[in-house]
């Protein structure tokens, strides 16, 4: 068995390890430790095959003391791991020692949209003062950055889907006028954040501000929301994408992303005692029609959000693609400054993107059709009382202290120019 002690070192030295809760989802939102990614029992096996590439990794089980953490290592065992561990004592033992324990989910992601907030003095507007530029018909346009689904849910009136790797690229077509005012929203904080940021990064010359809170906010504040909407971006021209393109490589170069040529990708892929993942962060539809072999299609907002759900060796290398750049670098930038070893594959053509459909692998990574005991995210739809909705925002507004506590993140968001 491995302790507290042992797992704070892997992350304090920034190696590899992949520190598993193999509760499913709703026990492990109650509380777990900060890089503790979910791998619930029930679909260990699926996502063994895909997220745990690395063989000899270091793998560190983790439960409350139900018995899933010995059970698990078992099965890892069985499929070939060689170095898996127990974690002594569970998340008592975590708390007994010391250890920071966090709720809810995707958390690293969202801490550090927090700790970037308070470094960047990333500009927001409440929902009243929104809702007062929509009424006196200012020139803005809303962005929401969340799935397309999420967004078809409820959406602010007026709001465009835009979701957040594709913000870069799709947004100036959306405000041509420079002095158009841009509002980012997501349902809660992180990914509006993380959206406006972009944006700003990026040098866009328009007045850009986050909704504070999202669409959280928005319904606290008693206004309306709208259903079923399909407003999208419009196609980018090509001199629009090209200014797109150097924005996001100034962007992910200022965030210390590394280069990689297909050479490097054939030696990555056969590595041994190095774990690497390989993302495709385009649209689903985009991976459809044409991809390299071997990238995962994680449209890169989502990538963003949810690292460790399809990253959960912590330490690991990351390779981004897509067949423009902008995309793979923005998402990049983003993860480097979340201590990833992250590399955007460069030097490609199109002949390069030959594979089409989707490949077994994506059903392995998705682990589609098991069961899983799910979270109920006070943020998703539109049932969570008002008061799930507040607490949530008040956790969020906590996180920087919990970091400040835990001590093991190395986040470095990229201060001011």
């Amino acid at each position: 068995m491995w302790d507290y002690d042992y797992v704070r070192s892997r992350l304090l030295n920034r190696e590899e390890i992949a520190f598993l809760d193999v509760r499913e989802e709703a026990p492990h939102a109650e509380g777990h430790p900060l890089f503790a990614a979910n791998f619930p029992l029930a679909r260990l096996a699926v996502d063994a095959w895909a997220k745990l590439p690395r063989r000899d990794v270091p793998i560190v089980t983790f439960d409350n003391g139900e018995g899933l953490a010995e059970l698990a290592a078992e099965r890892l065992r069985a499929l070939g791991y060689s170095e898996v561990a127990v974690f002594a004592g569970g998340l008592n033992a975590w708390k007994a020692a010391g250890g920071e324990v966090f709720i809810d989910v995707n958390v690293p992601s969202k801490a550090f949209g927090e700790l970037m907030e308070s470094v960047c003095h990333t500009p927001s507007f409440s929902a009243q003062e929104v809702k007062a530029m929509l009424d006196a018909g200012k020139d803005m346009v809303i962005v929401d950055v969340r799935r397309f689904d999420e967004y078809q849910t409820m959406c602010i009136p007026t709001g465009v889907s835009v979701p957040g790797a594709e913000v870069v690229l799709r947004t100036p077509a959306l405000a041509p006028n420079p002095q158009t005012q841009i509002i980012v929203n997501c349902a809660g904080r992180t990914r509006s954040l993380i959206g406006t940021q972009s944006l700003i990064n990026a040098g866009l010359p328009n007045p850009i501000a986050a909704l504070r809170n999202g669409t959280i906010g928005w319904t606290l504040a008693k206004q309306q929301l709208a259903f079923g909407q399909s407003r999208t971006f419009p196609p980018t021209a090509d001199e629009s994408a090209a200014t797109a393109r150097q924005r996001a490589r100034a962007v992910a170069d200022r965030a210390g992303v590394k280069r990689a040529g297909k050479e490097e990708l054939v030696a990555w892929a056969t590595q041994q005692g190095r774990t690497s993942y390989f993302f495709d962060v385009r649209s689903f539809a985009e991976y459809e029609t044409g991809h390299i072999p071997g990238f995962f299609p994680i449209p890169g907002g989502q990538l963003v959000q949810e690292t460790e759900m399809y990253a959960p060796v912590r330490g690991a290398r990351i390779v981004l693609v897509d067949d423009d750049g902008t995309r793979a670098n923005m998402s990049a930038s983003w993860l480097a400054q979340m201590a990833w070893d992250v590399y955007v594959l460069d030097g490609l053509t199109p002949a390069d993107f030959s594979a089409s459909g989707y490949a077994a692998e994506y059903e392995h990574m998705r682990g589609a059709n098991i069961p899983v005991k799910r979270y109920q995210r006070p943020y998703e739809g539109t049932d969570a009382p008002p008061e799930a909705m507040q607490a949530y925002l008040d956790w969020e507004f906590g996180l920087i202290e919990q970091l400040r506590r835990d001590g093991t993140h190395h986040f470095k968001p990229l201060p001011l120019e």
